[in-house]
């Protein structure tokens, strides 16, 4: 038995069904779980914790410190970290241009493994436990983020062309067939097997439907479809020109919001009828707002889809279009944009906009029984915060605190699946340095493809 005793924290935010906030507070992990919460750092007798062996124990001194749930990207594609700054000032469509060129010409199986570790590395750091990962040369991917500590949450990538990494549509439907007991050889925490159908604009409806059909005979309880839906207006007039509908209409025409949990990219624009549809099929959103402002795509009206009954989460989408992994920017743009496109200051309240951070996009993996909150018998996927500097002096409204004021630098630790994998503000697990030298020299091919491009 493996015991992890974090004590004497100022606050610990859990994110339970009340959004109970306890002061003074312990919290002990045993093989993994969270086995006890407790708001007195010196409780009476008959409640204290139980007593382990001290060779079974490992004691976290919390002191000055927040705990909160680990953060949930529900969106991004982390080798692209590789790629930051290749593709600026250029909308969408110009993005793709670029990116695909680079990609084609450096993103081997060995370069997103590396890309990916070095994605997941900066989003521990950052306070994120889990991300939602679409990228080719998937299992290189997983291994990579894997490798760091992180819940990542990845798998194939459909386009029906050859892609950047030039495979046949039948070898993308044989790697998911395989997924599942790839997923088991690789290790790493519980995680959905997830089907990744790039968009409606690189799949047709036929492909769409094969695709679900694949996934769908999967023996496991666990399945998701991530795709990009509606991230701008020239997308949907394109696909609507070819094909006669909306990219939610397709993929529901193609089944792929039915059954297995489904989250849609972006979302940004969404019709009335295509929001009734995902909120019907109990789809969900990854609301990216750095990037829809970035490449100028639109403003996605939170107010609106959330009063439709969908569920939104957050996501950072990729280095290449946002730029950074930084999710707490992410929840700040979210409840900044959110009260500008409704004029109304009380729109996305602090705790919404937390919620969307942690066990909303917990839900919309179909992990919400696992991670997301702070609660006895949970998976222990949780972060600290330094609480003891300037901008977080004094606290009034602590959620308030947290979207507003708080930021990645403030993360000191990060644990996953009970597993410690950032201590002080470095990764417990991997030579950072190693991994940065891989980085730049990888970096400087894709800088040469993109220039060409």
């Amino acid at each position: 038995m493996r015991v992890i005793r974090i004590e004497n924290l100022a606050h610990v935010v859990t994110v339970d069904d009340d959004f109970t906030i306890l002061a003074n507070a312990t919290i002990e992990i045993t093989d993994g779980v969270v086995s006890a919460l407790h708001p007195d750092p010196h409780p009476h007798p008959e409640t204290q914790l139980p007593r382990h062996a001290e060779a079974d124990l490992q004691v976290v001194d919390g002191r000055g410190k927040l705990a909160m749930p680990g953060l949930v990207n529900l969106h991004t594609h982390l080798p692209m970290t590789l790629l930051r700054g290749l593709a600026e000032n250029v909308d969408l469509q110009g993005f793709l241009r670029i990116v695909w060129a680079a990609e084609g010409a450096v993103m081997d199986p060995d370069t997103v493994r590396v890309g990916a570790e070095l994605g997941a590395l900066e989003s521990l750091l950052a306070g994120v436990t889990t991300t939602l990962d679409m990228y080719f040369h998937h299992e290189a991917a997983h291994e990579g983020a894997v490798a760091t500590g992180a819940r990542h949450v990845g798998g194939p990538v459909f386009f029906d062309g050859p892609g950047p990494d030039g495979l046949a549509w039948a070898q993308r439907l044989d790697a998911l067939a395989a997924w599942p007991e790839r997923l088991r050889a690789i290790g790493g925490p519980t995680i959905p097997v997830a089907a990744m159908p790039h968009s409606t604009y690189t799949c047709s409806p036929d492909h769409l439907a094969e695709v679900c059909r694949v996934l769908t005979s999967q023996r496991t309880d666990r399945r998701l479809v991530h795709v990009h839906a509606s991230e701008n207006a020239a997308e949907n007039a394109d696909v609507l020109t070819r094909l006669g509908a909306t990219p939610t209409q397709i993929l529901a025409g193609a089944g792929l919001l039915d059954g297995a949990p489904s989250v849609l990219g972006h979302g940004v624009h969404l019709s009335a009828a295509d929001r009734a549809l995902v909120a019907a099929a109990g789809a969900s959103v990854a609301h990216c707002p750095g990037s829809n402002l970035k490449l100028a795509s639109g403003a996605l009206p939170w107010t609106t889809v959330a009063a439709d009954g969908i569920r939104l989460g957050l996501g950072t989408d990729g280095c290449s279009s946002s730029n950074d992994l930084d999710l707490w920017q992410t929840m700040r743009q979210t409840a900044l944009l959110a009260r500008l496109t409704s004029a109304d200051p009380t729109a996305a309240p602090a705790v919404d906009i937390i919620r969307a951070a942690t066990i909303d996009g917990a839900r919309a993996l179909g992990l919400g029984d696992l991670i997301g909150s702070l609660e006895v018998g949970k998976r222990a996927d949780l972060i600290l915060l330094d609480l003891d500097a300037p901008h977080l002096t004094p606290i009034h409204d602590l959620p308030a605190l947290l979207v507003f004021a708080a930021g990645r630098g403030d993360v000191t630790d990060a644990f996953v699946d009970g597993r410690h994998v950032v201590h002080d503000r470095r990764s417990n697990l991997i030579d950072t340095s190693v991994l940065l030298r891989r980085a730049r020299e990888r970096g400087l091919v894709a800088a040469d493809a993109a220039r060409d491009a």
